[in-house]
């Protein structure tokens, strides 16, 4: 693993915790537990379709290295190769999932719940996996949809887990609510990972 990737991982890891811990301090005006914007959420999207095909056939990597300014050419590649200097190419699935976990660890131990570490994995792994899946029929234009399915089954981990450690079936009822909750925000984090994406392309 190069130098520049291991040092993306990074930034981003610390990127998603600061934002997970700040989004931790801040209750929403809902009476429901477990719902939260989960903007965290979008550090994963872009780490997972970071160097991922775009629309035109070419990998972002190849776009920040290639993309052309209305400045003259040599301005164009000298701009596009202290990008291609500071950016690696592309980041793999098991990076943002290593990304994903970091947080989701680092998170549990620096907001002081370790119950909360179980909900946040399993949930947490059912997203990324669900996330995954649609990720094979999405374009760059569609991160959002793979945002809202990806929060779907977050919520939906997350309830299979309350219901097993605490033993009451009766939680399921607060499912349907997080699954409105869930597309609203996944299609928010979504569209943020795909509007930083969209700008990087353009750079």
């Amino acid at each position: 693993m190069s130098v520049k990737k291991i040092t993306l991982m990074a930034i981003l890891t610390a990127i998603a915790l600061i934002v997970f811990i700040i989004e931790a301090q801040i209750p929403l005006p809902v009476p429901i537990p477990g719902v939260k914007l989960g903007i965290a959420n979008t550090v994963t999207l872009f780490a997972l379709f970071y160097g991922s095909k775009s629309t035109d056939g070419k990998a972002a990597s190849e776009l920040v290295d290639t993309k052309k300014t209305s400045k003259t050419k040599a301005s164009s590649r000298e701009t596009n190769s202290r990008v291609s200097l500071l950016l690696p190419g592309t980041l793999s699935t098991a990076n943002a999932f290593t990304i994903l976990l970091c947080r989701i660890v680092l998170g549990a131990i620096f907001i002081g719940r370790p119950v909360a570490l179980i909900y946040s994995i399993v949930g947490g792994l059912l997203g990324f996996m669900a996330q995954i899946a649609v990720k094979r029929f999405v374009s760059d234009k569609q991160i959002w949809v793979c945002g809202a399915i990806g929060a779907v089954f977050h919520n939906i981990g997350q309830i299979a887990a309350a219901m097993l450690i605490t033993g009451t079936p009766a939680i399921v009822l607060y499912l349907p609510v997080l699954i409105i909750a869930g597309v609203f925000t996944g299609v928010l984090t979504g569209f943020i990972a795909q509007f930083t994406l969209q700008r990087l392309h353009h750079y």
